[in-house]
């Protein structure tokens, strides 16, 4: 499946030095799956985890689910070995933690190749620089990093997340203009289903394409989110149907209830049967 125009509504962190984990990840319904070299290895355990994490790899039985690898940042002592083993690996995309701007892209690119590469998004340097490093030719998707952003702003948690919204915002502006993957952060009560449902709802309306996820206990509340529902699909199939039919007598608007439909509404009710079909494809394939 083309890797934008597949789904990433669910896209759970694995750590890559726990072989049980890795294991069980082949068989959970996730879209995609961060392989975690940083944050969920500890440092004694990096260098095995990189061995580790490409045996898992090497041995499949991931299906269509997207494999994106999170290195340690080149101001570690881990990040260039790192960035060197994932090179090797049998991986779809590397993810870049902390990118301040198109030069940590670079310095990245220069080692791993065609790799395409995530940039995770989660400084205010960063924030500032979304559009710069939206643009960067390697660039595939970004990984909103809302804990670390909060960290960095001096924030409190609030459930609307509203000191938050200017840096999400600017981060979807920029990935939108560059026709990128973008997914929103995580979210921590991994057992609080009602905040997560709200969570999603509010990153799903904003135009995040998924949902990063700590948990598997937080993947069918976000698949079932950022997935089409069953009136949307409905409203969809008939829009376009009522478009096409005045569209035959000549004229360019349609109503469909008691609402107008013309050629933009016409584009986004065929994105929405477009990520409803390719949904029922990657289910069909796991």
């Amino acid at each position: 499946m083309d890797a934008l125009n597949r789904p990433y509504r669910s896209v759970l962190y694995i750590p890559a030095s726990k072989e049980r984990a890795l294991d069980k990840a082949r068989g959970l319904p996730v879209d995609a799956i961060i392989f975690d070299l940083e944050d969920a290895v500890s440092p004694e355990e990096k260098d095995a985890s990189r061995a580790t994490l490409a045996a898992a790899l090497k041995a499949g039985g991931y299906g269509n689910r997207a494999r994106i690898v999170r290195i340690n940042g080149f101001d570690t002592p881990w990040g260039r070995a790192d960035a060197e083993a994932v090179r090797e690996m049998d991986a779809d995309a590397v993810l870049l933690p902390k990118v301040a701007g198109p030069a940590d892209l670079d310095a990245l690119a220069g080692i791993t190749g065609d790799l395409p590469i995530w940039a995770m998004m989660e400084t205010p340097r960063g924030m500032l620089n979304a559009a710069a490093i939206a643009a960067h030719p390697k660039l595939q998707g970004m990984v909103m990093g809302t804990n670390d952003l909060a960290k960095e702003l001096q924030t409190r948690f609030r459930p609307d997340r509203e000191p938050l919204l200017a840096g999400l915002g600017l981060c979807l502006l920029a990935a939108k203009a560059e026709g990128l993957i973008i997914v929103d952060g995580v979210y921590n009560a991994y057992l609080d289903e009602t905040g997560l449902q709200q969570e999603c709802e509010q990153g799903r309306d904003m135009g995040f394409d998924g949902k990063t996820l700590i948990h598997p206990a937080q993947v069918a509340v976000t698949n079932a989110a950022f997935a089409p529902s069953e009136e949307e699909v409905d409203l969809a199939r008939r829009q376009i149907a009522a478009f096409d039919e005045v569209q035959k007598s000549g004229q360019g608007v349609a109503v469909v209830d008691g609402r107008i439909v013309e050629n933009l509404h016409v584009e986004t009710a065929q994105k929405t049967l477009a990520k409803a079909e390719a949904i029922a494809a990657l289910t069909e394939d796991a």
